[in-house]
């Protein structure tokens, strides 16, 4: 079998930074995980509630396409937290089929319990860089997003 494009992987593909943006990711991703599972949520779940808590009234699937997740997976996660009493839905003022997404007291409560999980993290990761590499770093990446919005 051959191939048209015949250019090699670059050697040093590990070493860009998409690459270490993506192993930054993971490794915050997997502390979230870690610190929010004491409380019952996945880092995904408290991802759900802060969008929720900071525009209520949200669909399905304006929540899908703001995480850039599907449809599907938002629903399980609604379940989930629908279940535990986090989230309820409401009709749509003038859609009847649409339902809206808002936060419960104990939803309220658990996202204050876990916002303050990911606060300590956020912490952690200042106290390593000190205040004046934080503030460069959350510098470059609002940079590095628009970079990529405008490309």
């Amino acid at each position: 079998m051959t191939h048209d494009d015949e250019r090699p992987i670059a050697a040093n593909a590990l070493d860009r930074v998409t690459w270490a943006l993506r192993r930054a990711e993971w490794a915050v991703q997997a502390r979230k995980d870690q610190r929010l599972r004491p409380l019952g949520l996945a880092a995904a779940q408290y991802t759900l509630l802060i969008c929720v808590h900071a525009d209520p009234g949200l669909t399905g699937a304006e929540l899908a396409r703001r995480l850039n997740v599907t449809p599907q997976a938002v629903a399980s996660q609604v379940a989930r937290l629908e279940e535990r009493g986090h989230l309820e839905r409401r009709p749509h003022s003038r859609h009847r089929h649409v339902q809206e997404l808002h936060l419960t007291d104990a939803g309220r409560d658990a996202l204050r319990d876990a916002d303050a999980v990911i606060v300590g993290i956020e912490q952690q990761i200042a106290e390593k860089l000190g205040p004046e590499k934080t503030a460069q770093l959350r510098t470059l990446l609002d940079e590095a997003a628009d970079a990529i919005r405008e490309a």
